[in-house]
């Protein structure tokens, strides 16, 4: 038969009282007891009276072998009252809690307590650290923001201003560009009119130089060739000559009003030719 040693309540609500007694192991909570031990009232404030045992059977039972339950164990350690389970529990706690160390797990409620606030701090400063991160990146957002708004007004009045300078710059490029054609159209007009009588003469050339027949001789054929380049470059000189003239008189006539003047045909300008000749 397997005896325990064991407390059991009988205070009313609020006030409890327990009783210490020797009973067999296999007995419900309130069952027969075997012997009474001793009380604990722990709502007494004197600790002589908290706790009173009769040490010399409390050493039988044990003695026999009775098991005290973990309270028990530690008020019989509190009065003095050494037995070998309280020394085997000591062991097995202190094996446990070894390796439970090797493993790194926690084994006391202390400790589980302790490892569990760490982690509710390191929690909270990770949520601290994470704000204060959203906080500076929404305050640098607002502020990119910021500079490129402003960047983008002070782009679109630079803008407005330069335009009026642009269309003065243009409307002066303009102004010099029609005064420029204005220059250049009677230039243009004095050398179509030089090259008009140029190329009169030449073609009347050719045309002099297919009519002569072909079957003359190299003796008779060179004189020929002599008279008609002189004749060539007599026309020439005088087409030149004619082209200033013209010109020199243009030119005056611009300056006085203009006058009715008749066009020389080709055959009245060979009959003057001929004359000089």
């Amino acid at each position: 038969m397997a005896v325990k040693l064991r407390m059991t309540r009988i205070g009313r609500r609020h006030r409890p009282f327990f009783r210490i007694n020797a009973v067999e192991s296999r007995t419900p909570r309130d069952g027969k007891i075997l012997e009474k031990l001793g009380h604990y009232d722990p709502i007494e404030k004197d600790p002589a009276k908290q706790i009173v045992l009769n040490r010399e059977r409390t050493e039988y039972w044990l003695d026999k072998g009775a098991i005290p339950s973990d309270t028990v164990s530690q008020i019989l350690l509190r009065h003095g009252i050494k037995h070998k389970y309280a020394e085997v529990k000591a062991a097995r706690r202190a094996k446990a809690r070894a390796v439970a160390g090797a493993k790194g797990k926690l084994f006391t409620k202390a400790q589980k307590l302790a490892a569990k606030k760490e982690i509710e701090a390191e929690a909270e400063k990770a949520k601290a650290d994470a704000e204060a991160k959203a906080k500076e990146a929404d305050e640098k957002a607002r502020a990119e923001a910021e500079a490129k708004a402003k960047a983008d007004e002070e782009k679109a009045k630079a803008a407005a201003e330069a335009k009026p300078e642009t269309e003065k710059s243009e409307e002066k490029i303009e102004a010099k560009t029609e005064t420029a054609e204005a220059k250049a159209e009677p230039k243009t007009e004095a050398i179509e009119e030089k090259t008009e009588p140029e190329a009169a003469a030449e073609e009347e050339t050719e045309a002099k130089a297919k009519e002569e027949p072909e079957t003359k001789t190299e003796a008779e054929a060179k004189p020929e060739t002599e008279t008609a380049e002189a004749k060539v470059e007599a026309k020439t000189e005088a087409v030149e000559e004619k082209a200033e003239a013209e010109s020199e008189a243009k030119a005056k006539a611009e300056k006085k009003p203009k006058a009715k003047t008749k066009k020389k045909t080709p055959s009245s300008e060979e009959k003057d030719k001929s004359d000089e000749s």
